[in-house]
């Protein structure tokens, strides 16, 4: 970068006009800081960003999807993980500190970069306390692509053993749409019914594709 006027390099830049005032590029620049012969950091900020669909597709992968990218060394791909898992944890902080009735939004933020990069489909629950404040997010099952089993009996269990008030239920799809199929909400009213008989609400059923969340008590499923 340092062939650029010092006003256009990123940290620069930013300490002048504020992390708003940098692309998307720029701002990946400066967690990367160097790129490699015969393309410089900015370039190889944005090949990361395209191959991965911005910075949503960045911050659902997993791990190994990061070592095939040029560019990407052992020290790159430990750094890149550490922000994905600050994202996490500054999301979950949130949740455990205020009702998600308060911010339906933050739960699908947070779901998305739980489940979002998983290759394979998974069902997950966040248990909540009397409160509907964040007690834990358990990953309950996991299948192929496409089906998952799930079985009514566990997830009562763990909510049990959390002294759980209430839960979000949520799955993802490895395919990448969001939609909610038939078999999704026939689950949901089979856990609300199972759960109801120990006193335990679910308040939603989040959908997690890629780049897209889907809440079916949104839409009045739930």
């Amino acid at each position: 970068m340092k062939h650029l006027p010092a006003d256009q390099r990123p940290r620069e830049k930013l300490l002048a006009r504020g992390p708003a005032a940098l692309a998307d590029a720029e701002l990946l620049a400066l967690l990367l800081r160097t790129g490699y012969t015969g393309r410089g950091v900015v370039e190889l900020a944005q090949d990361v960003l395209d191959r991965f669909e911005g910075f949503a597709g960045l911050l659902n992968i997993e791990a190994a999807a990061l070592k095939g990218v040029k560019g990407l060394g052992p020290a790159k791909r430990a750094e890149l993980l550490a922000v994905m898992e600050m994202a996490r944890r500054a999301l979950a902080q949130q949740l455990r500190d205020m009702p998600v009735f308060d911010s339906p939004a933050k739960v699908k933020d947070y779901l998305a970069l739980q489940l979002g990069g998983r290759e394979q489909e998974v069902f997950a629950v966040l248990f909540l306390d009397a409160q509907h404040r964040l007690l834990k997010l358990e990953t309950l099952f996991s299948g192929t692509l496409t089906q998952t089993s799930v079985y009514p009996r566990e997830v009562v269990r763990r909510a049990l053993h959390h002294n759980a008030g209430a839960v979000v239920l949520a799955h993802n799809h490895p395919s990448g749409l969001a939609e909610p199929s038939r078999a999704d909400e026939y689950l949901t009213q089979t856990l609300k019914t199972a759960l109801a008989l120990v006193d335990v609400r679910v308040l939603d059923h989040v959908v997690v594709g890629r780049g897209q969340t889907v809440s079916l008590a949104e839409r009045g499923l739930v």
